[in-house]
């Protein structure tokens, strides 16, 4: 059953999501004023993300964290793909409906490294070490251009916005790291026991995904969007995604990295990117990333299966000739 709930942990979680927002869209919960699925989505879903870093970065040791040149040009590309949207969002006159799409792949693009992309990482042959150091320095880039770029393309007072946004973005994507290193310094026991929780990230996250695949629906089911909007907005999703994997691709190969970079840059974590746009944009963009997690899922699935194919029918002397294929 374990096994079985591990190789299906995307439909499950995203079917368990869609069927709990019809369950619990009309459910109040601690605020009377409120429904349980936004209770859900304002204060589980921050603590699930947090929680998701905190275990992922207990499992790292400062001494692994070593910077590689392919690093500064994807933070690169990621800063300066998702500030290009948010001029053309800022600037030029758009209808209501395509700045959804916009703000849905400028979430896409800005979101940072998926904590589970050193996983996948290590399975296609990759170094899962210099991943998981650009895992780090992508949330500190989105913890500093978010509460930049969101206030601008939200329409909202930005010095009061950035300071909102600030204030929680910040410390959701840089306190757990700096949390386990306190902990690995003062209090080793409990470092010990959060890093051989091997699979705990892997149930948190599949938890904050099926919320978050529950307040996508709440989207979709509310919004006076027609179908085609809700389309582009998921090819914008798919854009991103391709693009993205592939310009980290190609510059890891000119580094002799081209499985990390190529992760580092295309795998996010759409629960946080899911959570932003819902929680600081039109909840309708939130389909982008929310496709996203389709998207990368469905490539990821087609490298594993190109991985072993090519590892069971080619004996290769070296492991790097297997990386070519990918």
């Amino acid at each position: 059953m374990l096994k079985f709930f591990k190789t299906w942990t995307l439909p499950i979680s995203m079917l368990a999501g869609a069927i709990g927002y019809f369950v619990f869209a009309n459910v109040t919960f601690l605020e009377p004023t409120k429904p349980f699925m936004y209770t859900l989505i304002a204060y589980l879903t921050p603590f699930l993300i947090f929680a998701q870093l905190l275990l992922t970065f207990c499992k790292i040791s400062v001494r692994e964290l070593m910077p590689s040149p392919w690093h500064g040009w994807l933070l690169l590309i990621q800063a300066v793909s998702s500030l290009v949207l948010a001029a053309l969002l800022l600037w030029l006159p758009m209808r209501e409906e395509y700045r959804d799409v916009f703000e849905g792949a400028m979430v896409c693009l800005i979101c940072p490294t998926a904590t589970a992309a050193a996983v996948i990482t290590g399975k296609l042959g990759g170094s899962a070490s210099s991943l998981t150091t650009y895992t780090l320095l992508s949330n500190l880039l989105a913890a500093i251009v978010v509460p930049l770029v969101f206030p601008l393309v939200a329409e909202i007072t930005f010095f009061a916005a950035f300071l909102k946004i600030l204030g929680k973005v910040f410390p959701l994507l840089l306190f757990p790291f700096f949390l386990a290193l306190l902990l690995r310094r003062f209090i080793p026991p409990i470092h010990r026991f959060l890093a051989g929780l091997r699979d705990m990230a892997f149930y948190l996250w599949a938890v904050a995904l099926a919320i978050v695949t529950g307040q996508t629906v709440k989207s979709l089911v509310n919004s006076e969007a027609e179908i085609y909007v809700e389309i582009l907005i998921a090819l914008g999703g798919l854009i991103t995604c391709i693009a993205q994997f592939y310009w980290g691709k190609r510059i890891g190969t000119k580094y002799n990295d081209r499985i990390s970079a190529g992760q580092a840059l295309g795998q996010k974590n759409t629960v946080l990117a899911i959570w932003m746009s819902y929680t600081y944009l039109n909840p309708l963009s939130s389909v982008g990333p929310g496709s996203y997690v389709l998207w990368q899922n469905i490539f990821n699935s087609y490298q594993l299966w190109k991985f072993d194919n090519a590892t069971r029918e080619v004996s290769f002397p070296d492991h790097r000739e297997r990386v070519r294929f990918l």
